[in-house]
């Protein structure tokens, strides 16, 4: 059965509408999928309606990120309780956090002359708030336009380039990520149930040192084994790891958004498809067991 358990929507960092999301899914051929937006479950209740509409199974999602120890990283958190008010608590925690990364940017922009309407962006945003999306609405002046090209020197402006001087500076204020500690998720997880996912470990080398021993021995059910993320070594390795130790094993194309009209691949599944047959242990997600 074909599958993705990591997608998102507009309501954080995506392109697509929960709903225009489950029709990019309809035409893959996707018969289960889960919105695994960043800290946020803001789009959860259209993506599940949207999902029944056209008969495919909608598995509760969330991608967080987290700190253990010092590390920090991406978790997946399949199938909690939505309507857990600790949930709901914990996650706007994060985003009054996020907003206040993004004022302190937005005081840095303005002393070098780039402006932009941040209330506005914030009201539209009220989960997260997405840098790509802030990139995008820097970028629609022109004033802005020219005063980004000057500083970096640039004939070409990439959206990268406009996020490491806009947004992850060097030097001065960024739009940091809110973490939550890994303890606090254990914890809440023992009272609103679910499966937790080490997300794409693989990259930048985010397994180095005993962390997934440790996450673990913790209380992390498994890790993401197929990503767009991971190159064949690492697939290799975390499935040798996944069966020595009986693990939960996810796959997901982490859609953001298709890419450009005739360059290949357009997208993740252009070069594999996420298969249930695939990811050992993956129907305790699907199926909702322990």
């Amino acid at each position: 059965m074909r599958i993705d358990l990591q997608l998102h929507s507009r309501y954080s960092d995506g392109y697509y509408t929960p709903a225009q999301l489950v029709r990019f899914l309809v035409r893959h051929g996707i018969k289960a999928a889960s919105l695994t937006d960043h800290n946020t479950i803001a789009g959860q209740v259209e993506f599940r309606k949207a999902c029944a509409q056209h008969k495919i199974k909608a598995i509760p999602g969330l991608e967080l990120y987290v700190r253990y120890k010092r590390r920090t990283f991406n978790v997946l958190w399949y199938n909690y309780n939505p309507a857990a008010p600790e949930l709901i608590k914990m996650l706007e925690s994060t985003w009054v956090r996020r907003r206040r990364f993004a004022e302190k940017v937005a005081g840095r922009l303005r002393r070098l002359g780039i402006k932009f309407n941040l209330e506005r962006f914030i009201a539209e945003h009220p989960g997260y708030l997405p840098a790509n999306h802030l990139a995008d609405l820097i970028w629609q002046k022109s004033a802005n336009r020219r005063l980004i090209k000057e500083a970096l020197k640039l004939e070409i402006i990439r959206e990268e380039d406009i996020m490491r001087y806009c947004l992850f500076p060097k030097v001065g204020a960024r739009l940091q990520d809110a973490h939550v500690s890994f303890t606090r998720v254990l914890k809440l997880r023992k009272q609103i149930g679910g499966q937790l996912i080490f997300c794409h470990p693989g990259l930048n080398n985010k397994m180095r040192g005993t962390l997934l021993d440790e996450l673990l021995k913790a209380g992390l059910d498994g890790v993401e084994l197929l990503s767009p993320h991971h190159g064949h070594n690492t697939i290799m390795y975390l499935n040798a790891l996944i069966k020595r130790g009986r693990l939960i094993s996810s796959g997901g194309s982490d859609f953001h958004k298709p890419g450009d009209e005739g360059v290949r691949p357009r997208y993740s599944w252009d070069w594999f498809v996420i298969k249930s047959e695939d990811l050992p242990g993956v129907n305790k997600i699907l199926d909702n067991k322990k």
